[in-house]
């Protein structure tokens, strides 16, 4: 399996409460944080679901 990297563009401000806690989740706290996360589809469905919020690139 491959990994994603996340990378969080915005902040929490003005975010749905289930979008923050997703974020904290992830493990990102703040802008341009960047965390390497195994290709599930647990994290895939965290992704989408914050997915204004961050980029993502698939690495090995």
């Amino acid at each position: 399996m491959g990994h994603l990297k996340v990378t969080q563009n915005k902040g929490l401000i003005g975010l749905k409460q289930n979008q923050r806690d997703t974020l904290r989740s992830l493990g990102l706290k703040r802008i341009n944080d960047v965390v390497i996360k195994e290709d599930r589809p647990e994290f895939r469905g965290m992704v989408h679901t914050v997915r204004h919020l961050v980029t993502v690139e698939e690495v090995d």
